[in-house]
This record gives C-alpha cells, structure tokens and sequence, in this order.
C-alpha cells in the first residue's frame, strides 16, 4: 500500500537545483553504475510498502558492502525530476517505488536507453525496464479465509486506501476468500478517497472502521497503506481484529492484529539490485511473493486447527484447485 506522511512543501517554489542539493545531502557523492531506489511519497519508514522495499535494499547492501543512492517523493510534481537526476548521476538500476511513479519511469527510461531501470506494482514496456508484479488478490484470498474462519459475527469488514483498481484487486480476493470460506458471512467494505491523501488519513481510517464495526463486523482488512494505522488503532481500542497489509504490521498492535497480507518488495528489490532482468516478473504464493504472516505477536491468535486449515487453502491455491479472480485481469467482483 503506501504512504503513511504527506508533504507539505510547495511544489512551486521546488527547483531542479534544490532536488539536485537534496539528492545529494541524501545520497551523498555519487558512484557509476551506483544503483538508487526512488521511495514514493510515504517514504522509507512508512511502515509498509515503501519500508518492504527499503529493507529489501538494506539486505542487498549489508550482503554486499556496495551503496545506493535514494530519494523520498514529497510530493507529485517530483517523480519525473528525482528519476531523472539519478539517470543524469549515472545510476543503474533505477528502483521506482510504487505504480505512481509509472509514467515518470517511462518518461525517463525513454531518453536514457542504456540505462536500467525497474518498477515495482507497475508495467512498463520497455527494453530497459524491469517490471514487478504482484498477485495481491491470492495474498488477499488467504486472509479473507482466514478472516471467516475466525469471525464470530459471520460479518468482516475491509478499508481501502484510494480507491484504485490496485485497491479494489485486494478487496476482490478478500471477499472471495471470506466467502468461498463462510457463504453466509457478510463483507462491508470501504475506501478512504479518491486521492492521494486516502494513504495518510488514519483519523478516517479508524472512522471507517468504526462504522463497519458498529455494524457487527469483528474482523477488518486494511489496504491502505498509513491510513492503516488508524484502523489498527480502532480494532484495539473496540477489542476487534486486524490484518495488516504490505509489510508485517503485526507488531502495530500485538494481541489484536490477527495476520499480516505480506507482499516482499523486500525480496523484489533485493532481487533487482542483485540480478536486473528485462520484462515482466509476477509474485504469487507460489513465488513467494504474497503470504500471511505468524510470529510473536499474533503467534497466540493463530491455533493449530486455524493453522492447517489456512496451509491447506494456500496450497490449493498454489496448485491451481483453487482459482482466484484477479480484479484488473478477470472482470471480476462487481463492485
């Protein structure tokens, strides 16, 4: 999902020499073929998406001892700018985070052929592009079991960041794991906005959450990238579950947050950094791309009857029993 601050910076006053300055204070003295990651706005310490890719980053530099350059999107108007400057520095590859910064990628990857670069939740057609997908909607389809297998209400919620086809591919499994699981549960579901503040608005997070709540609801899904955190918030504070989303949020709220729906940019960065390929690569539970979690915070939530049944619904679906309709490839879920 994604960001988790907003900038408040005036995308007026930002000049090419300021980002310049700013690349350097952040990166420090540039190296050929030094690669960079470009986090979106959010940053690298949103606790989800962006911090999975930073840390996928993190592990490639510790494992090699090498350096990479990065950059924080503050606002819109700077993608195309930090890309640029970075293929000017002479970096390769170039790590885009996050769909938004799709067509900047493109823009960019066009006027420096010989360069590489990759995009992670984004295709990009280009010989010199590397795209990273995901199958959030397998990822989504297991906590959505999971969800109905606990619930005790026969009704979960979820809560989406901006409403997008991305978000409403999360939903779309979600709902059709709670359902294939529990054909009488009951599924509300939500999304923040329309724009960009929809990533960072855990005040209305919580809210919506709340309502679903009040409706009955004992379990929600949140795909919302900071917003996020007020629904955790909500969850605890009712004596409800939560599912974390991107990375493991699990340690959000110990005790309330039932599972998280990883999706390892870590491991997508990393792979990058250590092997760039051409084309398109697509991360499945059969990849490892998306999977739940369990560990010391939830480890208590999660019983053995709870355990097998879930292992075993994951691997249906990784040996294809189990068919889950993607939102944005199988005109699916009428929303």
């Amino acid at each position: 999902m994604r960001p988790f601050r907003l900038a408040h910076a005036n995308p007026m006053k930002f000049t090419l020499p300021r980002l310049s300055l700013a690349l350097m204070l952040v990166c420090g003295a540039a190296q050929a073929q030094q690669p960079a990651v470009i986090f979106d706005m959010g940053g690298k310490f949103d606790k989800s998406f962006n911090q999975a890719g930073y840390q996928g980053a993190e592990q490639w530099k510790k494992e090699t001892g090498k350096t990479y350059l990065e950059f924080e999107i503050s606002n819109d108007t700077q993608r195309v700018q930090a890309i640029r400057r970075m293929a000017e520095r002479g970096a390769s590859p170039i790590i885009s985070i996050g769909f938004a910064q799709a067509s900047a990628l493109q823009q960019v990857a066009k006027d420096f052929p010989k360069t590489l670069f990759a995009i992670i939740d984004a295709k990009v057609d280009l010989p010199n592009v590397q795209s990273l997908l995901f199958k959030e909607h397998e990822g989504s389809y297991l906590v959505g079991a999971m969800a109905a297998l606990v619930t005790k209400t026969n009704k979960v919620g979820f809560v989406g960041g901006m409403d997008i086809p991305l978000i409403r591919k999360f939903q779309c499994g979600y709902e059709q794991g709670a359902k294939a699981t529990n054909p009488k549960i009951e599924v509300f579901s939500n999304m923040t906005g329309t724009t960009s503040t929809a990533w960072n608005d855990p005040t209305r997070g919580g809210e919506l959450a709340k309502s679903q709540f009040a409706k009955g609801s004992d379990v929600v899904f949140a795909a919302a990238g900071g917003t996020g955190v007020g629904v955790y918030q909500a969850a605890k504070d009712a004596g409800k579950l939560a599912i974390g989303v991107d990375s493991n949020q699990n340690h959000i709220q110990p005790g309330t947050m039932l599972t998280s729906m990883v999706k390892h940019v870590d491991v997508a960065v990393y792979n990058v950094l250590k092997a760039w390929k051409p084309g398109v690569s697509v991360l499945g539970l059969k990849e490892g791309g998306v999977d739940y979690v369990v560990d010391e915070n939830n480890a208590k939530l999660i019983t053995p009857a709870l355990k097998t049944k879930v292992e075993a619904i994951k691997a249906d679906i990784i040996a294809g029993k189990v068919k889950v309709a993607d939102y944005m490839a199988d005109n699916a879920c009428k929303f």
